[in-house]
């Protein structure tokens, strides 16, 4: 699609995964037990969200998250699509999109899905590694994952990736191996999650019993900071970094241990702003006692970074006095102008 549509959300906790990866606990996250579209009234709740939708010249879907939507018995399969398709008919929204597990897509199951209005899957893809896949209890190979996308190319599905920084047994390097394998699975999308500590989970008891440690903050941010320009840089649209926070989501919720922040996403871009500007200042110094930024005006909180976290870092790295970040409509969205005339990516790789 080449619009973001907008979302209309059905959680289906748990349903259809054949068992419980180390991470999981998607009851605590959506604060809901058992299958919630197997109930009558999940199409109440839709059409009561789809009120919402400011914009009605943008496309709109139903969208099936929080279980593994292809591991479903195909009748479930059969009767939400059916449900979900005469919103489409209705013309309430565009299309229909779930998430699902790599090794759940084959031809068998692809071929239940061919006369409804599905435009978009996502695969719950986490790493490229098998090690840290069999660390995470996760059931399938990055073999599967490749395959999976394949098949769902062929018959002309949007196909978006989910990948998790901070897995058990990954690690920096690790993880910018597998951001290399699914760019070069040219995804629609990618979204990037930091790794929790669920209330509930398998990964609360190894936090518990000193098995697991999860990553600070400033740790997760650094570990995002290249995979999201390694996306970006690609051309790949990453429509979300860190998990929306909730009632449920938050430290002293569902939240035992972890990253969690609700700004991650602005973090992570900040951190790139503030690199990529950190490593332009070293490569040729700016003799002035202030320096001048030029950015796009949508990219001024970012290049600020949050708190002006990014100024008060070129201040005391380079003693500059004082520094403006200044709108400038004429650049990318990406790009950092500097005072020498050098415009530089705030995405570029190293």
């Amino acid at each position: 699609m080449t619009t973001r549509p907008f979302i209309v959300p059905v959680f289906i906790p748990h349903a259809g995964c054949p068992h419980r990866c180390v991470f999981c606990n998607q009851t605590a996250i959506t604060g809901r037990s058992g299958v919630q579209a197997d109930l009558d009234d999940w199409r109440i709740r839709a059409r009561q969200f789809l009120r919402f939708r400011r914009n009605h010249g943008r496309p709109a879907q139903i969208a099936f998250f929080g279980g593994n939507f292809l591991g479903l018995a195909g009748e479930h399969i059969h009767r939400l699509l059916a449900q979900a398709a005469d919103f489409v008919q209705a013309g309430e929204v565009q299309g229909i999109r779930f998430s699902t597990r790599p090794d759940t897509v084959n031809r068998q199951t692809l071929d239940v899905l061919e006369h409804f209005p599905v435009q978009t899957v996502e695969l719950g893809v986490q790493s490229m590694d098998d090690d840290v896949l069999r660390f995470s209890r996760r059931g399938h190979t990055a073999a599967d994952t490749s395959a999976a996308v394949d098949l769902l190319k062929v018959r002309s599905y949007e196909v978006g990736l989910q990948v998790m920084v901070g897995l058990p047994g990954d690690n920096a390097f690790c993880l910018m191996e597998t951001g290399r394998r699914i760019a070069a699975l040219t995804p629609a999308f990618v979204r990037i999650y930091p790794t929790l500590v669920l209330s509930g989970s398998l990964l609360e008891t190894w936090y518990h019993e000193g098995r697991y440690r999860p990553l600070a903050v400033d740790e997760a941010v650094e570990q995002t900071m290249p995979l999201y320009r390694l996306f970006r840089h690609q051309g790949i649209p990453v429509i979300r970094t860190g998990l929306q926070p909730t009632e449920e989501i938050t430290p002293g919720g569902a939240v035992v241990a972890g990253p969690f922040h609700p700004s991650f996403g602005h973090l992570v871009q900040g951190a790139c702003y503030g690199d990529a500007l950190r490593n332009a200042l070293r490569c040729r110094s700016i003799p002035h006692q202030t320096l001048e930024i030029r950015v796009h005006p949508k990219s001024v909180a970012r290049m600020r970074g949050l708190r002006n976290a990014n100024c008060g870092m070129l201040r005391r790295e380079f003693g500059f006095l004082d520094v403006n970040v200044r709108p400038d409509s004429e650049l990318a969205e990406d790009a950092i102008g500097l005072p020498d005339g050098r415009v530089v990516s705030a995405y570029a790789s190293n």
